[in-house]
């Protein structure tokens, strides 16, 4: 799999996890390479944040039967799986502890999961060991200057990353590159109507000095699982950075960078959809998304607002670096 990693300093190629072109040599303790470059410091708050409590987490029983029992009861997990083909080369950009990564592992898949948090990665990383899994590349990258090669990837996975970066949008440009033309990419961001439910548990919790969170079913869940229970708090409501956005806003940022709307997850439509995460949608008049995102306060708030938009690179359309990025 070294084929698709390069230097995030000067773009070379990488031999033994050393660049042929500048000769930097990165270190790689627990087998998790570290792929950061040189002076990248924009993340470096969210870095920390994590490192405290890795995000999801792994409870005290775990099992690979465990977690695709677990991904299985997600409709959306479940369509992802189907969607990608059993040969695809996978990036998981910002990966977290990995378990979206060890879940598509199967078949003749290669997938790098890559994340800023070394903290996280050994639980991946440690997990996949555990349950036999060898398909997936851990690595630790930044997502502003990512070690991975331009137009590498069959299929691009990124959910619950770019809101937590200072530039949403420089992010997603940076992403998008990784992209080979004809190939998909999957991104996941709160949404800035979703969104509403959890900011309001969010304002009680801060002005009861986090005593008390109200109907959040999440907490609920993993009031026996004490760890699990204390990295969503401090993801969903103590995060130090945190954006929202709408599907228009995704949708100008996919056309900006030669990238084709699909869907999005759930249906910005009225209308019943395939069941196939890769297949377009019909064409939604404006105001039937701006109704569907309405709809999905109900749908997602519970669960912090999560929405997922799908798109595919124009075949032959090449990546494009937004300006100030590496050659």
């Amino acid at each position: 799999m070294n084929d698709v990693f390069v230097c995030p300093d000067c773009g070379g190629a990488l031999s033994d996890w050393t660049c042929v072109r500048c000769g930097r040599a990165f270190s790689a303790p627990d087998g998790i390479p570290d792929l950061r470059p040189r002076g990248e410091a924009r993340s470096e708050h969210v870095r920390e944040f994590y490192e405290a409590a890795p995000f999801p987490g792994y409870p005290e029983r775990d099992s690979l039967e465990w977690l695709r029992l677990r991904a299985g009861r997600s409709e959306f997990a479940r369509m992802l799986d189907r969607a990608i083909p059993a040969e695809a080369t996978i990036a998981d950009v910002g990966c977290g502890t990995g378990q979206t990564s060890i879940f598509l592992a199967r078949g003749e898949r290669r997938i790098v999961a890559a994340d800023l948090t070394r903290a996280s990665l050994r639980l991946g990383a440690a997990a996949a060991r555990r349950f036999g899994v060898d398909r997936a590349q851990f690595v630790q990258m930044d997502i502003h200057r990512p070690a991975l090669r331009r137009g590498a990837f069959d299929v691009v996975y990124s959910s619950g990353v770019l809101h937590h970066t200072p530039d949403p949008a420089f992010a997603f440009a940076r992403v998008a590159e990784l992209v080979r033309p004809g190939g998909w990419i999957v991104l996941g961001l709160y949404n800035a109507f979703a969104r509403i439910p959890l900011r309001a548990r969010r304002a009680v919790a801060r002005l009861s000095r986090f005593r008390w969170m109200p109907f959040d079913p999440v907490l609920r869940d993993r009031a026996g699982d004490p760890a699990r229970r204390e990295a969503w708090l401090r993801d969903q409501y103590r995060h130090p950075e945190e954006h929202r956005h709408t599907l228009g806003e995704v949708q100008r940022w996919f056309s900006s960078h030669g990238i084709d709307y699909v869907r999005s997850y759930p249906s910005a439509l009225l209308a019943t959809e395939s069941d196939d995460l890769f297949e377009p949608a019909g064409d939604a008049w404006a105001p039937e998304q701006w109704l569907a995102q309405l709809g999905w306060m109900s749908a997602l708030g519970h669960e912090g607002g999560l929405f997922v938009t799908v798109g595919r690179r124009e075949p032959g359309a090449p990546a494009s670096s937004p300006a100030g990025a590496q050659a």
